[in-house]
């Protein structure tokens, strides 16, 4: 008999329990984002500043955490890759991610990061000079068509198409840039490992905002913030940043990188759902439409990637989700 205890037990065991705890994690962000907008009148740069500020002694914790006894040494060429990832993942993507989420919901949001595959895919065979095959297309059109479907409902909600587009383009920009870090960690993580990576590029992205900030913020401004902001700016950084990447290596310690990225599928669903709750967001036949089709479209891109022996190796500490 499945007692409560039991299924606990068993979802621990199995890392279940850590996969969907990392893709609510990561989903959540958006709407802490918003949230945040909300409650005073603060801009991206100031938002992403407190994030990665909270954030940094948490990826410092991880670099501490992910030590061994058979870690090995940084190169200079090592530390100029880690430097390169944090300047295109946690700080230009998380950038765009941010300006974008000033204008658009953010359940759209997450439906255009989640296209990120398709990009990855795209980059692979521009570097390989590979023609995709008419699955791949076929893929990448119900993505695509998926995406469509959504953006047109918001312009019709919202009626301020520019706005809207303007978000849209920041957030596929976002996606580009995390596409970017997504390639690159292929060629690091194997040497450097997985969490400490993680931690290492968000310690670096985190140090590269913080002077951003320092540049062009006002730190009279950032000391007069309601309490509400620094309370999501928190969440940010421990729910939505640092804890789902270690929940994620336990997920995968225990399932395989390939079952734990699968997982990674709830996020926009959840997503959707935390902002109908969380922000008022509605949720319409369309969006839900637009949402069931770039869902299935990445997974026929993913099913036809993981045929492939030569596909470039997932990320481990996060899987297929983007974590910007």
């Amino acid at each position: 008999m499945n007692t409560p205890t039991s299924l606990y037990q068993r979802s621990l065991s199995n890392g279940v329990l850590f996969a969907v705890l990392s893709a609510t994690g990561f989903s959540l962000k958006a709407v802490f984002v918003k949230l945040s907008y909300a409650a005073a009148p603060v801009d991206a740069v100031t938002v992403l500043a407190i994030r990665m500020g909270l954030a940094l002694p948490l990826f410092l914790w991880l670099i501490w955490f992910s030590k061994g006894p058979q870690q090995s040494r940084l190169s200079l060429a090592d530390g100029a890759r880690i430097l390169l990832l944090g300047l295109v993942g946690y700080y230009l993507s998380s950038l765009f991610d941010f300006y974008g989420l000033q204008y658009i919901s953010a359940g759209l949001e997450r439906l255009i990061l989640f296209t990120y595959p398709t990009l990855v895919l795209l980059l692979q065979m521009a570097v390989t000079r590979e023609r995709p095959g008419s699955r791949t297309l076929a893929a990448m059109g119900l993505c695509y068509f998926g995406l469509g479907i959504a953006l047109v409902h918001d312009i019709r909600v919202e009626g301020s198409n520019g706005q809207i587009m303007l978000g849209a383009a920041w957030v596929f920009a976002s996606a580009v840039t995390y596409a970017l870090y997504y390639m690159g960690t292929a060629a690091v993580v194997r040497r450097v490992g997985s969490m400490r990576l993680a931690g290492l590029a968000g310690g670096a992205s985190s140090v590269m905002v913080l002077i951003h900030y320092a540049v062009t913020g006002d730190l009279q401004h950032l000391a007069a913030l309601p309490n509400a902001v620094w309370i999501y700016g928190a969440l940010m950084a421990l729910v939505s940043t640092v804890l789902p990447i270690y929940w994620m290596a336990l997920a995968i310690q225990r399932m395989g990188a390939t079952h734990a990225a699968a997982f990674g599928n709830l996020g926009p669903v959840l997503t959707v759902f935390a902002s109908w709750a969380l922000l008022n967001e509605a949720i319409s036949v369309y969006q839900m439409a637009g949402l069931a089709l770039v869902l299935f479209g990445v997974s026929r891109l993913s099913a036809g990637k993981a045929a492939q022996p030569q596909a470039a190796p997932e990320q481990p500490s996060q899987g297929r989700q983007a974590a910007n």
